[in-house]
């Protein structure tokens, strides 16, 4: 009996084939059920492993197209229309029709301007045939001057020598009536030995007692040499007077103690004939603009551009007959004296001292440098 059961234990597991066989394809099936997870998850964590150094770089590799990309929407639409149309193809189409479309319009707006500025520049009035050019053409841009043009006779300007000597004559004749002021002018031409010999040298040589004895006043002889001192040092001449535009002409002479404003506009008109000059600060031409537009208040300096700029390039001519129409009314007028003396009579100097009829900015240069001590 001990020999059995000692041979039992071991005779056991040993079966028989056909026993053994059924077993063993069922474990085999549960194993290989359970191992094609297994077995694929390390090889495929062993591949994983190893590319990520590779698919790396290739990342930033498509971030540069993304720059790309970012067009217009009509470019857009051509690369969806056209697959094989890469993206720098689309954005140079897409860029040269923009410049085209910016620079026509400006070269047709320059064209415009050039046209429309030739007729502008005026010759001198003492030019032959150029002062009736401008009565007619005065006549035609403003059928209420064209009245005063029917009525009045046409202007007339007399020759100075010299722009120095007309400057010199402007400062002798401030504030004085016109026969006093003839007077003490050819006092001084006689000083001067002549016309002719007024020049800077002769009047600097000239002491203020000198020309105090020939009722030239202290101020007027301070103003005589200070012109005379900016001819000598070359800040004016004659020369340059004559070819500096109305604009640097202006700011010019005004830099010279004693000639303001009004002056520079008197002396442009009827010693050097500019034939575009509006005296603004004349009170007879505001005046007078008033009294052609029937304007219910006297217009002010700053408003006489844009009430005459239909008069443009012919404003000196409208403004003598501006002169004449307030003549005319029985307003003392200026003109005849300006024409011949180059300045300023007294009743007008009182006339335009009045604080509510002048601008106050021209007041102040004008009381400081063309009142007379």
């Amino acid at each position: 009996m001990g020999e059995q059961t000692k041979i039992q234990p071991q005779s056991q597991p040993v079966q028989s084939e056909s026993q053994a066989l059924p077993q063993i394809e069922a474990q085999v099936q549960t194993q290989s059920l359970s191992q094609p997870f297994n077995t694929p998850t390390t090889t495929t964590s062993e591949l994983t492993t190893v590319p990520p150094p590779i698919t790396s770089p290739p990342a930033k590799i498509p971030s540069r197209p993304r720059k790309i990309r970012k067009v217009s929407p009509n470019a857009a639409a051509t690369t969806a229309n056209d697959p094989n149309s890469s993206p720098t193809s689309t954005t140079t189409t897409t860029e040269t029709p923009k410049t085209p479309a910016i620079k026509t319009p400006r070269t047709k707006t320059s064209q415009q301007l050039v046209i429309a500025t030739p007729r502008i520049v005026a010759r001198s009035l003492t030019c032959e045939g150029e002062l009736e050019y401008a009565i007619h053409y005065l006549r035609n841009a403003d059928p209420l001057l064209a009245s005063l043009i029917d009525i009045y006779q046409p202007p007339s300007f007399d020759t100075f020598p010299t722009p120095f000597l007309a400057l010199a004559r402007s400062i002798l004749y401030q504030q004085l009536a016109f026969k006093a002021g003839s007077s003490i002018y050819t006092r001084f031409i006689s000083l001067c030995g002549g016309e002719a010999g007024v020049l800077p040298e002769t009047v600097l040589a000239l002491t203020p007692q000198q020309l105090r004895q020939f009722g030239v006043s202290g101020r007027k002889a301070s103003y005589l040499h200070d012109l005379a001192r900016k001819y000598q040092n070359g800040i004016l001449s004659d020369s340059a007077i004559v070819n500096m535009d109305d604009k640097s002409l202006f700011t010019m002479l005004t830099m010279v103690n004693g000639i303001g404003s009004w002056s520079v506009h008197m002396f442009m008109i009827f010693s050097l004939h500019r034939p575009d000059v509006l005296p603004i600060n004349d009170l007879q031409v505001r005046k007078g603009v008033q009294l052609l537009y029937n304007l219910p208040e006297l217009p002010r300096p700053s408003q006489m551009d844009q009430l005459c700029e239909k008069w443009r390039p012919y404003r000196s001519v409208a403004s003598w007959y501006l002169w004449r129409l307030q003549e005319s009314k029985g307003s003392p007028s200026s003109v005849i004296a300006v024409s011949t003396s180059g300045n300023l009579t007294q009743q007008q100097q009182e006339d335009q001292q009045q604080p509510q009829l002048i601008d106050p900015i021209n007041s102040i240069l004008n009381l400081g440098r063309d009142v007379s001590g």
